[in-house]
């Protein structure tokens, strides 16, 4: 909406006791204040939508597990937790048409292939590439076929925030405008990958500093995924990237199949699979390389008071089921075992000895930038998102983004003077 009196477009006033049914704007340029009330917007838009009670929602709004947010000069609700059908990093837009963008279902994980899967698929299953970098998902608002000016391309993170880097590089890695104004309704789920992306640089091959593979394609409203099928042609008509796909097998087979794979996978220095149903209709499953646990956990001891206990656990648990499947010999348990214990011991002593010499626990990342204004841009999205980053440094097209693990420094610090654990 606009003000009267500036006719410069009203912000939301997030200090006001906003409500699905209330809404109070300002006008940044005179500060006149307005209120929206919409009386059956719960009742009759949201819930038709969503398949979720007024009360609920109501309920959901008060206790912090859905917050108001104000994204590209539009007001949207994001879902902190899963609700109903509605899964964590759900995000509404209300603009003037109402957009819903499902968060991504949490892909369960096997510790044994055989009996999984054979418990779990009926038939075939199509096996694809689990690539090690960070959930997104792309989609578009206010799009329609007779308007392409009103297309906006956003990049969601898992938890529904817009992260202003990957919105840019998405469309500067691949041509989307085509995509998204003939399927405004879909939303690409994809991997952001490469060396430099600001959140889990690692290196492939055919991929270097930057790029982008897809594994799902979603409706929006009801997050049902395309077939296999279906998403490939769709996206080789617009020459977007998929991830690899390795097959598809009988049941019966798939689980031998994939431990020659995941061995391969491994040595490459890859991550994992995803066996799917080439239908989509059964939720996915996944399974990860021993080196791709060990990395994990050797990254998350240079920082163990920020990352080092709930990445441990869990990776020790698939080396340990992982080693009884494969059936490892006597030696090559022991060499599994040298490598977790290595992966945690040496960074996080490594670590101590760093903070010991007055130093401190810092993580660099070098992103790609076109300018200045881009590199501070994404600084200010992660200060607001709680993570303590500055700019280091930024030319030649690269930013160098640091990152302080504070609870790391502040604890061994602590320790070191003699604080008790």
């Amino acid at each position: 909406m606009k003000c009267p009196e500036c006719d410069i477009k009203m912000k939301l006033d997030w200090k006001k006791d906003n409500s699905l049914t209330n809404f109070f704007y300002f006008c940044p340029e005179c500060d006149l204040r307005s209120r929206i009330s919409i009386e059956n917007f719960l009742d009759e838009q949201l819930h038709q939508l969503l398949g979720i009670k007024a009360h609920k929602l109501e309920e959901g709004i008060k206790k912090g597990n859905i917050k108001f947010y104000h994204s590209l000069d539009i007001p949207k609700l994001q879902f902190k937790k899963s609700m109903g059908k509605m899964e964590e990093g759900t995000v509404i837009y209300l603009s003037n048409a109402i957009e819903v963008i499902r968060g991504f279902p949490k892909i369960r994980r096997t510790l044994l292939l055989s009996p999984a899967l054979e418990k779990h698929f009926s038939d075939y299953v199509a096996i694809e590439e689990k690539m090690n970098g960070y959930n997104v998902r792309l989609a578009c608002l206010e799009c329609s076929a007779d308007s392409k000016k009103d297309l906006k391309i956003i990049a969601l993170t898992r938890g529904g925030f817009v992260c202003p880097f990957t919105t840019k590089k998405a469309q500067e890695l691949m041509e989307l405008t085509d995509f998204f104004n003939d399927n405004p309704n879909l939303v690409i789920c994809g991997e952001m990958i490469g060396t430099k992306n600001p959140y889990v640089s690692h290196y492939y091959k055919e991929v270097g500093d930057l790029g982008f593979k897809v594994f799902d394609i979603r409706k929006k409203i009801s997050n049902h995924p395309l077939t296999l099928e279906k998403k490939r042609k769709l996206l080789q008509k617009y020459e977007i990237p998929v991830v690899k796909l390795y097959g598809i097998f009988p049941v019966e087979k798939t689980s031998q199949k994939i431990k020659e794979i995941i061995k391969q996978v491994g040595e490459q220095g890859r991550e994992g699979v995803v066996m799917k149903d080439p239908k989509m209709e059964l939720a996915p499953l996944k399974y990860t390389s021993s080196p791709a646990h060990i990395r994990e956990i050797e990254y998350a001891f240079n920082f163990p008071f920020d990352f080092g206990r709930p990445f441990l656990f869990s990776r020790v648990i698939r080396e340990g089921f992982q080693a009884y499947e494969l059936d490892d010999s006597p030696e090559e348990i022991k060499q599994r075992a040298h490598r977790l214990g290595e992966a945690i011991i040496y960074p996080m002593l490594k670590t101590i000895k760093l903070i010991a010499e007055g130093k401190t626990a810092v993580e660099d990342t070098t992103i790609k930038v076109n300018n200045l204004d881009e590199a501070e841009e994404f600084v200010r999205y992660l200060q607001a998102m709680g993570v303590n980053a500055v700019l280091v440094e930024c030319e030649n097209g690269e930013a160098i983004i640091r990152r302080i693990h504070q609870s790391t420094n502040d604890k061994i610090t602590n320790y070191l003077k003699g604080g008790l654990y």
